[in-house]
């Protein structure tokens, strides 16, 4: 018979429990620890990370994310800035330029680490360019302080004024209004797709000014050797505070833990009622059963015999390629998937991390990790829509393929529960839940029951691999 949380934890009793391994749960785990307390992260799966993990999921040799794969927001993350990761291995590897967003007509919008070097791939529009995003990166500083925390007053109210005036507005309008070529608004409506939301809805300006701002701050790097590398610097840290991992530990219930003082739980609404469903008071409990999801990925990862073959040259020094045409493709693409349909021409995010880092394929040989929106619980296989986008803008792509890997939502799920039917942003980012999450409550973080808290992403400031709501949940746990 299989031991019992309890008969296998090295203490009776903790001040703190962190259900979950992620990145936000790892966070918590490192605050309450570095506060002098005892603490111990439980992980369902064998493996610590979440949705950040790598994997040989193709060929041996052939290092994949199995998640999250590059990580803006990680290197930018405030809280990570104050930890020692890089004494536990972990090393961003920065790709010559951030992103690269290739068109049929041979042009290509570049995000690059310079602003005037971005304007260059922009023709006509580098000045505009410049004057929405030049602003905003040298504040990011004050920014930052106030983008990735929970709603409260700004504390850099100026920068925080200028940026929500823009952040509201729909991306599509956004793009349209202030740019007239197709690479500009190409470029920005790609970065702004990753809200997982048509871009004609409020507030996916946000994503796009955020995501675009960070290229040109901290770059769009990746870890090298994988992504299970920054869960696994963050678990060496905690360890090192005195904090305990027990993996391997599915926690069915509350009454699963040891006697704790505090429980804090790193999965979304649907895994808390599972998990604490009968402890919490009935309006809480119709509040999480209200709680809207997104829609899911599906993702495909390849082995491959040699680089990409881009048209367009300038794709090959871009760490991520998003594949999916105009503005008005993207858009009509996620329209679609809003709509619970399946795109022909889905929007693509491809990333290309062995150019730049040679651990994550044998010498000569290349890895692709790739996907694309579709409703939520999809069964549907894209596979073949996805390798037709790239081939679009690479011809012989197909010829290069050695092996694949197909992860549909319901696989991601299993993977790891919190992508509730293939949802990676832990639910809908909109204007109606981004500062909601999971429910209308002056601590978000907190529940009806003491001592009890939640610190996924289904939290402000919601998805991304930054560890914030971790952070946030655990400080809100500390008072």
């Amino acid at each position: 018979m299989r031991a019992t949380i309890r008969e296998r934890t090295a203490r009776p009793s903790y001040d703190t429990v962190v259900v979950g391994s992620g990145p936000n749960g790892l966070a918590a785990a490192i605050t309450v620890a570095h506060a002098g307390f005892s603490v111990l992260a439980v992980e369902a799966e064998g493996a610590i990370g979440g949705g950040t993990r790598s994997a040989e999921l193709t060929l041996p040799g052939f290092v994949h994310d199995i998640g999250s794969a590059i990580h803006p927001l990680g290197i930018g993350s405030p809280f990570f800035r104050t930890l020692p990761l890089e004494r536990y291995g972990l090393e961003w590897v920065h790709p010559v330029a951030p992103l690269a967003h290739p068109l049929d007509d041979g042009a290509a919008g570049m995000l690059e680490i310079s602003m005037e070097a971005t304007g260059r791939t922009l023709g006509p529009d580098a000045g505009t360019y410049r004057r929405l995003f030049g602003p905003l990166a040298r504040g990011w500083s004050g920014l930052e302080e106030d983008l990735l925390a929970p709603l409260r007053l700004p504390r850099h109210p100026l920068m925080f004024t200028r940026f929500g005036t823009l952040a509201v507005r729909p991306a599509r309008w956004m793009a349209e209004r202030l740019f007239r070529c197709e690479p500009a608004r190409a470029l920005l409506g790609g970065i702004a797709a990753h809200s997982v939301q048509p871009l004609e809805h409020l507030m996916t300006a946000a994503f796009g000014l955020t995501l675009g701002t960070l290229g040109h701050v901290v770059g769009w790097p990746f870890p090298g050797g994988g992504s299970q590398r920054i869960a696994d610097a963050l678990a060496c840290h905690l360890c090192s505070l005195g904090g305990e991992i027990l993996t391997n530990a599915r926690v069915e219930s509350l009454e699963d833990l040891p006697p704790t003082r505090a429980v804090l739980c790193d999965v979304t609404p649907a895994q808390l009622l599972r998990i604490a469903g009968q402890r919490l008071p009935m309006g809480y409990r119709r509040s999480l059963e209200r709680y809207r999801y997104g829609p899911g990925v599906f993702k495909v990862d390849w082995a491959l015999d040699g680089p990409i073959p881009w048209k367009i040259p300038e794709c090959s020094r871009a760490g991520t390629v998003h594949v999916g045409g105009t503005l008005a493709e993207i858009a009509a693409a996620e329209r679609a998937v809003w709509r619970g349909e399946h795109p022909e021409r889905p929007f693509v995010l491809l990333a290309q991390q062995s150019l730049f880092d040679s651990t994550r394929a044998p010498e000569g040989k290349h890895t692709g990790w790739a996907y694309c929106h579709v409703p939520n619980g999809s069964s549907f296989d894209m596979t073949e829509r996805i390798e037709a986008q790239v081939e679009r803008f690479a011809p012989g792509f197909r010829d290069r393929i050695l092996a694949r890997s197909v992860l549909s939502p319901a696989e991601l799920e299993r993977l790891d529960a919190n992508l509730v039917g293939g949802d990676i942003a832990g639910g809908v980012m909109d204007l109606r839940q981004l500062f909601t999450r999971p429910t209308a409550r002056l601590v978000p973080y907190t529940t009806p029951v003491p001592g009890l808290y939640i610190c996924s992403s289904a939290t402000p400031p919601g998805g991304g691999v930054h560890g914030m709501c971790g952070y946030w949940a655990a400080r809100a746990a500390l008072k």
